[in-house]
Parts: C-alpha cells; structure tokens; sequence
C-alpha cells in the first residue's frame, strides 16, 4: 500500500537537496525573481524565521531613518534659531564722505569717522576683468556654494596634511565677509566653525553681488584703506573702472596679507605676489601665458601712495559744512576744468612770488552754474594763507565796474561810443579821481575810455547817472556790494571804493556775455531765472568795445572780452572776462591785505584769464550777434548831443569866462593836518579860476586878494575848519579839513 503524502508544507529545499530536475533557463530567471536568495540557517528552519529576522532588520533600519531625520532636521531648526537669534552683523559700515561733480567723478573725499578710506564698492564701476580674477583667485565655486565650500575645505586638508603647513586656505569669499564684518584676534577650529556658520547666515539675506560688494567695501589693502576703491585710487590715483592686467593682479593679491605686501614699504613681496596672481589666472585659463608675462614685465608696483583727491577743496568744505550728515555731495563743477584751473592758479602764484595767492571763478553765464571755482594757489599752503576761500572775500574791485556805469550811460542815450569826453583834472564836490598812471590824455572817445581804463571820464559819466542808480543795478542782479557803516553809494564806487567779493564780481558779468540778463552763481544742482541787469544794445556795445582789448603781452587773440582792475595801494590785482557762454574772474593779491607793489590787473591778473580760457579745455563760445538797434556810429554820423559828453555837474562855467572854476587843491577836503607849533603857518593851493583871488577861513577873509595861487593861513586853534576861495567871476571853491 502506497503511503498517502503527507499534509504538512515542506521548506523550500536548499542546495543539494529536493528536486534534481534542472531548471530551464526560463524558469530559474522566473524563479530567481520570484525568490530572492535568503541567507543560511540552519537546516530544518523554516520560512517564519527568515521573515521575522528580515522584518527586524527593516524595521532597525527605519529607526535609524527616521532618527537621522529627526536629528537632521532638529539640526536644523537649531541653526534657524541660532540664526534668528544671533544675526550677523550687516549694518552698513562708515564710508568715506565724497563731494563729486556734475558727472559723479570724484572731486574730493573726507576719511571715514574711524580714520580710514573706505567707499562703498559699486560693481557697474569696477573692472569686470578684476571681479572675474579675484573669483578664479580666491573663490572658484563662489557663484554655487552656500557660503562653505566642502572641496575647498578638503582640498586644504589634504595639502595641510601632505606638507605640514597651510599650503591654501579653506575660506570662501563669505568667510572672509564674516570674518571682516566680525574681526576677531583667534585663529582657532571654533572660530573657523563661528566663520562658516557667520558666512551660511550671509548667504541667506545678501545676494551674491551684495556679498561680493560688500567684501570689496571692507577688503583690507594696507595701512588705512579699505576697499577696491579706495585701493585704486591710493596705489593708482585712479577709480577701479579701468585697470590694467598688472593692477587688477596686485589688488587681488593684496588682502591676503595687507601689511607684509604693502606696495610703500615691501615692494618685493608686493610684486611677488601679483606675480603669483597672474600665474594662476594664466594656469587657470583667463589669460595667455603671454599676456600674464607681459603684465608680470609691465615695471615695478607702486613706490607710494597718492593723496586722495582734493579739488575744489574750499567749495567741498562749504557743502560739507552746510549739510554735514551727507555721505556725498554733488556740486556743478566739471572735473576736468577744476583740474585745469587749479594748475594754472599754482603756476602763476609760483610765478608771482611767495605770500601771493590766486583765485579764479568759472561759470556758465546762462544758467550761473559754476564750472569751476579755485579758493587759492593751494589749499595746504599756509605762507599763502591758502584755507582762506578768496572767491568769497570781500575786496576793493578797482576798475572792473565800469562797464556797468558805461552800459548804464549808453541805455541812457548820453554817451555813443565815438561820443567825446574830456580826460582832464577833475573836482566833484572834493573828490578828485585820478589816472592809474597819473597823466591825462585830453579828448577821447568813450569807447578808447573805456579800453584804456581811464579814470576821469567814468567818474563824469557815474556823476551824470547817480550813484545810487548804479547800485541798485547790483542789487537788481543780485550783488550788494559793501559800503562802510552809514554809508551812501558815492562816486568812489566807480573806481573800487566799494567791496565786493569774485563770486560776485563774476556774477555782475554774467550780464555782460548773456545779453543783459545776469544769472545767480550757485555751485549746486537747480535752477534758476536771470534778471535783466541792462539792456541788450547797452550790453552789446559793451562787449563790442571789451573784445577790442588788447591781449596782456605774450597771451594770444582767443576771442574774449576782458577788464582788469587794480585796488588802491596795489592790493589787489583782477581780471574779469567772457566769450559767449562762460565768464571767468580772476583775483590776484595778498589774502592779508598787504600791498604787493607793482601788482595791476593787467600785468598780473590778465595773463592768468587768458590762460585759464586757454587750458580749460572747454572751446570758446561766440558772441551774439548785434540786436535790433545796436550800431556803431561814426562821431560825424551822431546827433549833435552825443558828439560831447558835457552832463557831468563837477565844473558849471560863467558866459564870458574862459578859465575853469577854482578848485582848491591843497589841503584837500577831508584832510586831517597836525600843526607842529602854535604859529606855524598852513600853506594853501588852487588851481583854474580866474585871478585876483579872495580866501577865507570859516567865513573870516584872510587877505585883500591875490594874484598868486597859492596863500597861507595860521589856525587858530584845534578842530574842523572850513576855507574858501573866490575868483574874480564869482565862482567859489570850499573844503573842510580838521587841524590836530
């Protein structure tokens, strides 16, 4: 009988045991993947401990899963916290305050509140080349890590390991922020592990352009400058726009070790480690082997450090003072042209002699923004006094006024530029005005006058018009110049007998060069709306008779109008002068007051004019042309009333009487005489009259009459005094003088 099989499961048999029968290829594949190989046990288990033994294994493995989660992701949520807790510190740093020009170029800086140069980086304006080199240098992987660069780190390592020191660092560009933003003397794992956790806290609030800004605003380069642009302009004198391969390799170098390759002190490290730079741009593809040796030969690294820039230093200072929180301010000057103007300043005080300095004012006479605006020969030199802003100092202006009394006259209709006016001694009720030169030249046309400067015949004109009504043409352009205290406008005006400062001596002629209308000087960003200061043919025949001028000896015909002025006592030397869009002022003197003798505006000032239009590197402007009624008459061509000035009120003449009136010319009025002894004698003089003569002395006669022009009196004590002479037509002569 047969055995019935057995109804208990068999275990699956393992090698060597069950069924013989090999399997087709088919059906092992099938049962291969159906039946994954299970380990050994022990003959006679079963399946049951296979599975539990498997389940065990998942479910440890899950444990582990879930607790390295667990632990990842309390990790962190601690460094959130930590972050949260702890920001970095990215308040912006103290920068460096900057005045710039109308273009934003530099004009001058002032040194953060710390004592250091420091200027926020601005990467539009900075050398892209130099960017791309300090990345390749310092920080491949920049632009993809997180802040830490694990290759980097084991890269270091391994080198550290291999040859027993640091061969690279570890650090990328946001450590080396962290490490800036947070200096600290330890150099320790802790704080290479504070810097790491420092440069992920970066990483997630800047942008990696802020973070590359910022590093270059903070770079160290050696002694107290701080940052890319701060770099360039120390070592380079230049901005970081444009920077040769050479350069751009040295300021990579440099904040590495910023005192042991300070170009000023260790020239050979300096350059040994540019060089290092190009070599590795070069192993690193940015450039050709070639390139890098040419850029490794283009010469030495720098000896020195420039001085940061300080042009326009008298105007930076005033913006400065007026709003002293700005961290920068914009000023309407052209960099260049202040550039120019204040070399020409420097070389003609060099020229003049010590204690000497100059100013000069350039504008443009539509708008009165100022191109350029010199204060002194040089703002450090104190034998010149040179922290004193001349352009705004009030001085006697000489003769540089009498345009204005001429153009005044010709809106009146007085005078005609061929119209004849007498240059002779002249008395205006005591003020006796004389030639620079001391002589006279007799009949001349107003416009010769006004060429030559004479003295006389201005004086008649600004006698005829009031000067009061010349004053108030100033203050219509908005000039008010000084008088003294109680103080009425007098004749004096016309020949500097006022006080003025450049600024507004320049701003009077931006009247002149814009056809009449005078523009208010302003050296910051605006608008503003010119006044009418004369009439257009007044202004235009003004300038016609100006731009005859004759050049100072050995300037060129550039195509200006000019006037000069020389202050009494020789204190003062100026030199105004225009085209058709810009005027420039120059003043020539003592900043104390002192007389330089022989200083005149011509010989001094005039130059200095012609040279600054020259070298301003702005191209000279035509005049307009004559407006509708502006003509130059020949004398046979005017009206009978315009071919002799004869309006001034100094000298009224008697029918039938040849002579002059009677002027006393000595003691003059005003003066004060000191008498050494009781009886001494006062000896007086006149000129003109006609003779015999009759004096008086506080309405008491002195003699019977004379023929003679001169007389003597004995005071009778101390005090004012008047006296009096009267000539056989009537006519009567006084001045009051004050006996000591």
């Amino acid at each position: 009988m047969t055995d019935a099989p057995s109804s208990t499961p068999l275990a699956p048999p393992h090698k060597g045991e069950g069924d013989s029968t090999p399997l087709a290829p088919d059906d092992r594949k099938t049962s291969s993947a159906l039946n994954p190989p299970l380990p050994l046990v022990g003959r006679g288990k079963g399946w049951g401990c296979l599975l539990r033994s498997r389940n065990r294994l998942f479910r440890t493995a899950s444990i582990l899963s879930v607790a390295s989660l667990a632990l990842a992701g309390g990790a962190v949520l601690s460094a959130l916290a930590l972050d949260r807790a702890f920001p970095p510190p990215l308040d912006p740093p103290a920068l460096s305050r900057e005045v710039v020009d109308r273009d934003g170029a530099l004009l001058r800086a002032f040194a953060a509140p710390d004592g250091r140069w420091r200027f926020a980086a601005d990467l539009d304006r900075i050398d892209p080349r130099f960017v791309d080199m300090l990345i390749a240098y310092e920080d491949r992987r920049f632009r993809s890590h997180s802040g830490i660069d694990p290759l980097a780190i084991l890269r270091a390592a391994g080198q550290f390991a291999a040859n027993g020191r640091i061969v690279s660092g570890g650090s990328t560009i946001t450590m080396q922020l962290a490490r800036l933003i947070e200096p600290r003397a330890e150099r320790s794992l802790w704080a290479k592990a504070r810097q790491a956790f420092r440069a992920w806290q970066i990483e997630r609030r800047l942008s990696k352009a802020g973070i590359l800004a910022r590093y270059l605003t903070l770079a160290p380069y050696g002694g107290n400058i701080e940052g890319v642009r701060a770099a360039a302009l120390a070592w380079f004198g230049k901005e970081p726009g444009r920077l040769t391969v050479s350069e751009a390799a040295l300021l990579v170098a440099l904040p590495q070790s910023p005192e042991a390759r300070r170009p000023d002190r260790h020239p050979q490290a300096a350059r040994a480690a540019r060089d290092r730079v190009l070599a590795r741009m070069a192993a690193a593809g940015l450039m050709s082997d070639a390139e890098a040796l040419r850029a490794a030969a283009a010469g030495p690294v720098p000896d020195g450090r420039n001085r940061m820039p300080a042009l326009a230093a008298h105007a930076a200072e005033a913006a400065m003072r007026e709003n002293p929180g700005a961290a920068r301010q914009q000023l309407t000057l052209k960099r260049p042209v202040q550039q120019a103007l204040e070399s020409v300043a420097r070389q003609a005080a060099i020229r003049l002699g010590p204690k000497i300095s100059v100013a000069l004012v350039m504008a443009d006479a539509r708008t009165g923004e100022i191109v350029a605006e010199v204060g002194s020969a040089d703002f450090f030199d104190s034998a010149r006094a040179g922290w004193i802003d001349m352009t705004r100092a009030v001085r006697s202006p000489g003769s540089t006024l009498k345009p204005f009394i001429y153009g005044l006259a010709f809106e009146e209709g007085l005078v005609a530029q061929q119209t004849i006016i007498e240059d002779r001694p002249a008395n205006f009720a005591g003020y006796r005005p004389r030639n620079f030169d001391m002589a006279y030249m007799g009949d001349v046309s107003v416009r010769e006058a006004l060429q030559l400067s004479l003295n006389v015949p201005a004086i008649r004109l600004l006698d005829a018009l009031g000067p009061a009504r010349l004053a108030a043409r100033f203050r219509q352009a908005g000039v008010r110049p000084v008088l003294p205290p109680g103080e009425k406008p007098g004749l004096a005006m016309g020949l500097g007998g006022v006080g003025i400062s450049l600024r507004d001596l320049v701003q009077l002629y931006t009247g002149l060069a814009n056809g009449g209308f005078a523009a208010a000087l302003r050296d910051r960003p605006g608008k503003v709306e010119p006044v009418r200061v004369l009439s257009a043919p007044a202004t235009w025949q003004i300038v016609d008779i100006l731009s005859g001028v004759r050049p100072p000896a050995g300037a060129p015909r550039l195509g200006i109008a000019y006037k000069t002025g020389t202050s009494y006592g020789y204190r003062d030397a100026w030199s105004v002068g225009f085209d058709g869009r810009h005027v420039v002022g120059v003043w020539v003197g003592r900043p104390d007051g002192a007389a330089v003798p022989g200083l005149a505006g011509y010989d001094a000032a005039a130059p200095i004019l012609f040279d600054a239009f020259s070298r301003s590197g702005l191209g000279l402007a035509p005049f307009a042309p004559p407006p509708a009624g502006a003509i130059r008459t020949a004398r046979a061509d005017l009206p009978v009333t315009q071919r002799r000035f004869s309006g001034t009120r100094a000298a009224p003449r008697v029918a039938g009487v040849v002579e002059k009136a009677p002027e006393i010319v000595y003691p003059p009025n005003g003066a004060r005489v000191e008498m050494t002894a009781p009886d001494e004698a006062l000896a007086l003089k006149l000129q003109g009259g006609r003779a015999p003569f009759r004096w008086l002395a506080n309405g008491k006669p002195l003699d019977r009459g004379s023929r003679r022009r001169t007389a003597s009196w004995r005071p009778e004590g101390a005090g004012f005094s008047t006296l009096t002479v009267i000539d056989a037509a009537g006519r009567a002569a006084s001045v009051r003088i004050f006996v000591e």
